[in-house]
């Protein structure tokens, strides 16, 4: 067994017209849990009138011997003890994640006034919002010109905003690179597509598509496809087509000589309003 830090982020998506207000909307449940808000936003532009506030919550170290059974048992336990009289939610473990998200609009009222939905998260050491003592890990060495892959990602999860669709992106992400980078966000009638720049990398691009699906651990990907422009791609698809969750995904490695227009670090990602 492995003895690991567990923590919990509680995301609250509450009706607020200012990070002032949403902050005591928020109040009673952060005493409540014992946790500290790590992070307020503004989703007015996804949803008029609303913010988002994220609460953390570290939880004892524990020992595991499997990671994911760790994650969706402490979403289970938390739930449990917010909402003891409520059905337990689906649990969804996408390690170094799993989550859940609670939307019974009689419940969240109760606990926050005027919140709309609510997001239990637990993370792994690998969690955001890490704590001050956290020092970011060194800068990756410089990629070598021969090989130079640029890898790409795009992920389809069955759900109804985009913001659901982000944080569920970024943590499988996460399995191949800690340095994903959202590009745009799309949305139409089966979910949201995140699409996600991985960066680049030293392995050619059949070798680098071969090792992220590899780390991506799905089975049955698509057949590895080559192009005449010497770029590779792999696919997967979940046969059962959920209602929730990560429904569909595709990899997409590139030669250096292919280049396209990623965005710098001072652009936003794009967003493509509905049917646009």
């Amino acid at each position: 067994m492995v003895e690991q830090d567990l923590r919990l982020l509680i995301s609250v998506v509450v009706s607020a017209e200012d990070e002032r207000q949403a902050h005591d909307a928020c109040r009673d449940l952060v005493d409540r849990i014992g946790g500290r808000v790590v992070e307020a936003a503004d989703c007015s532009d996804e949803e008029p009138g609303c913010w988002s506030v994220t609460i953390g919550k570290d939880l004892p170290a524990v020992q595991v011997h499997n990671d994911a059974a760790a994650l969706a048992r402490s979403v289970r336990t938390f739930v449990r003890e917010l909402a003891p009289d409520s059905p337990l939610p689906r649990v969804c473990c996408e390690p170094p994640t799993a989550w859940t998200v609670l939307d019974d609009p009689d419940l969240i009222g109760k606990l926050v006034e005027g919140a709309e939905r609510l997001l239990v998260e637990a993370w792994s050491e690998q969690a955001p919002f890490q704590p001050a003592s956290y020092q970011e890990p060194a800068a990756p060495e410089p990629v070598p010109a021969e090989h130079r892959t640029k890898l790409r990602l795009r992920v389809d999860v069955a759900v109804q905003h985009p913001a659901g669709a982000q944080w569920q992106a970024r943590a499988l992400a996460s399995r191949i690179t800690e340095a994903a980078t959202i590009t745009e966000v799309t949305q139409g009638g089966d979910g949201v597509s995140v699409h996600l720049d991985l960066g680049r990398w030293p392995q050619p691009p059949q070798q680098a598509v071969t090792d992220a699906a590899e780390a991506l651990g799905r089975p049955e990907w698509s057949p590895l496809e080559l192009r005449a422009d010497g770029s590779a791609v792999q696919r997967w698809l979940d046969i059962l087509r959920p209602t929730s969750g990560i429904t569909s995904l595709e990899l997409v490695a590139e030669p250096a000589e292919a280049d396209v227009a990623w965005p710098t670090e001072d652009e936003p990602p794009v967003w493509r309003e509905p049917g646009s």
